[in-house]
């Protein structure tokens, strides 16, 4: 870790702790805020060129301009492409054209908060939003390639509708549990079990449901997709352990692919993982 964000931690720890001792429910709520914000938006990528090709797509959103792409408008087969946390949908560029030459239509747009879309936080009720708004307006939905918080978001969204083994999901490195990724949050910032209750709770105000709620495992047995779920052993973000749990509950409908040293980000860039995805959907 360089120096700089070890002070950057040390400041951000410093605040929440001082907050919590005058009050931990607005502590609380600032360690939601940053949980909430991604960090990487401000680094610059040059646009990859199957982007300029792309039929540009935008939607109001709670006061805010969701923005995204659209090719193959002429198919009847819809697919969406939705990425992680501190992502976009430029990273997804290389399975665009192969979705086209096989006759998709494939429709990618950058989250709130990320890419090209405004917006300064994303939680998960606002991405489920996201794409249930997408679905209305340019759907309906026929597949699915979800990667990172993109994959719990899609699994949340689906199970609530009613669907069968047509409908195809690709979940690419999923954030299988809620709990985890605050655990790992906490846990980063060394912040006490108090603060933690406060912030459990918080998530419980704002949607009605505690942290443990807001878990594939919990969804997806409402789901009657065929969903193809890859995973690296290695992935350091989303760990494997709870992506295993869901293997051992042996949904008929769910095939697990298990890859070794590609960790959370480089999996989707893999050439064994891309001609697998191209062959389920």
């Amino acid at each position: 870790m360089k120096l700089a964000q070890k002070i950057a931690i040390n400041y951000i720890r410093g605040k929440l702790n001082i907050i919590a001792a005058i009050s931990k429910k607005k502590a609380a709520k600032k360690a939601f805020e940053i949980f909430c914000t991604p960090v990487k938006r401000g680094k610059k990528k040059k646009i990859p060129e199957v982007f300029k090709k792309a039929e540009n797509l935008s939607f109001d959103l709670d006061g805010h301009t969701v923005r995204g792409y659209r090719w193959n408008t002429s198919s009847a087969g819809k697919t969406l492409i939705v990425h992680g946390f501190e992502s976009s949908s430029w990273n997804f560029d290389r399975y665009i054209i192969p979705l086209v030459r096989k006759g998709h239509e494939v429709m990618a747009f950058d989250a709130p908060a990320h890419g090209l879309s405004d917006g300064k936080q994303l939680t998960l009720p606002l991405y489920i939003k996201t794409i249930s708004r997408i679905n209305d307006l340019y759907g309906p939905l026929r597949s699915i390639l979800a990667h990172s918080l993109g994959g719990l978001t899609v699994i949340h969204f689906l199970e609530n509708l009613s669907l069968d083994e047509s409908t195809k999901v690709v979940l690419i490195a999923p954030a299988t549990e809620t709990t985890t990724a605050i655990d790992s949050f906490f846990d980063f910032l060394e912040l006490n079990d108090e603060l933690r209750k406060e912030f459990d709770q918080l998530i419980f105000e704002m949607g009605g449901f505690p942290p443990e709620h807001y878990s594939i495992r919990r969804a997806i047995k409402n789901v009657d997709a065929t969903i193809l779920w890859i995973h690296d052993e290695h992935d350091d973000m989303t760990p494997l352990k709870d992506a295993l749990v869901v293997r051992e509950d042996n949904h008929p409908n769910v095939e697990f692919v298990i890859t070794s040293g590609l960790g959370h980000r480089r999996i989707y860039r893999d050439n064994e993982v891309f001609r697998r995805v191209l062959d389920f959907l």
